[in-house]
């Protein structure tokens, strides 16, 4: 288990995918989730055979976010090199947690 925490902020508990077994399964298989899943490394995503839309958000080695996107069902997404990370979470919850552009997001483990 982890925290998503921005400018002293808990944005969210978050699941960590960094096995190459998770980082290949992800959120496949789910209906919802839960805060947000990390994956790491990770430098692109797809929302190909998945059961909902996605927030996602490029993080790089310093824990900027590098661009967030919204991406629908069974899509392909552009990889962004310069990511090293990458946060997903149900469609909607960055416009709640206020995540955008240039934020620094720490992922606290536990």
């Amino acid at each position: 288990m982890a925290w998503l925490v921005s400018d002293a902020r808990v944005l969210a508990s978050a699941e960590l995918a960094e096995t190459r077994a998770a980082r290949r399964k992800g959120l496949l298989g789910r209906s919802s989730l839960d805060g947000a899943l990390v994956i790491r490394p990770c430098r692109g995503v797809h929302t190909i055979g998945m059961k909902f839309p996605i927030d996602v958000a490029f993080i790089d080695e310093h824990g900027v976010v590098v661009k967030t996107l919204q991406m629908a069902r069974h899509r392909v997404g552009v990889p962004v090199f310069s990511a090293c990370t990458v946060i997903e979470a149900n469609a909607g919850a960055f416009a709640r947690w206020g995540v955008s552009v240039g934020d620094v997001i720490e992922v606290r483990e536990e």
